[in-house]
């Protein structure tokens, strides 16, 4: 009973020791230096928006140009700057991505599911999207996605940073950080929930939080699915890249869809 008691009160030492033997003296920090690194590359831009718009206008673009201008290497540098950072704090943090219990998938297998999960992704959206029309009353289209879209137009290089530096480092956040640290102390309904809440609530489209939500759903099922991140990262990746290239080719896709009507007798 004393050895049961002192136990209690000092705590599991075989814990605390394999804690330690896992992650050396002190428990890493790189889950919230990660997540720091987003909030702050969400946020600093606003500082400089102003005076790299007038920057533009000194430079002799129109208002909109400019503006657009503007947008696009703010979002690019962000991007770039935030990326940098997290690979480096992810380098440095050999069992960031040890919290899994079991066997990984392998490699091709894990490849295989991102592809998979791109399809997963998009089906899901057209679910939801079916939703908020029919039930909801929400009229389709993003706001956002048709914003990003006339920002690439203009700085083309927008399309890196929305294609692969944007993925990476939110399925870090939201998947690695947010999912993978919920997924180890509550279980695995509830942290996909959350992750896939707080997926949604970032991208600022509240009237849209379904179609979100829907992606961050596939995207924690795909992650717990093979025990890595590159699966939800293809999965985004696709995702993105998808979507850009529809948008930004619509005019041809709209001239060659009437080209095929105009071949109909």
């Amino acid at each position: 009973m004393k050895s049961t008691s002192l136990k209690k009160k000092n705590g599991d030492p075989s814990s605390s020791k394999s804690a330690k033997k896992k992650y050396g003296r002190k428990m890493p920090r790189t889950p919230l230096y990660i997540l720091l690194t987003f909030i702050v590359i969400q946020l600093a831009p606003a500082l400089v928006v102003v005076p790299t718009y007038n920057y533009f206008i000194g430079q002799g673009l129109d208002p909109d140009t400019a503006e657009a201008t503007t947008s696009g290497w703010l979002i690019v540098s962000s991007m770039a700057i935030g990326f940098i950072v997290m690979m480096i704090l992810v380098l440095r943090d050999k069992n960031f991505f040890n919290i899994w219990n079991g066997k990984k998938a392998g490699i091709w297998a894990s490849i295989g599911w991102g592809f998979l999960g791109f399809f997963l992704v998009y089906f899901g959206q057209i679910i939801a999207s079916l939703i908020e029309m029919k039930v909801l009353g929400i009229e389709p289209g993003s706001e956002n996605t048709m914003s990003l879209v006339n920002v690439a137009e203009v700085v083309p290089l927008t399309v890196l940073a929305i294609v692969f530096f944007g993925p990476v480092m939110e399925e870090l956040v939201f998947r690695r950080v947010v999912f993978g640290s919920l997924n180890q102390t509550t279980n695995f309904f509830i942290a996909t929930a959350i992750s896939a809440l707080m997926f949604a609530l970032v991208h600022l489209e509240f009237s849209h939080l379904l179609v979100y939500f829907s992606t961050g759903l596939v995207l924690a099922f795909v992650y717990q699915k093979t025990k890595r991140i590159i699966t939800p990262i293809i999965s985004h990746i696709l995702l993105n890249a998808f979507v850009m290239i529809i948008q930004l080719n619509m005019d041809k896709i709209e001239a060659f869809t009437k080209y095929l009507e105009g071949l109909q007798p």
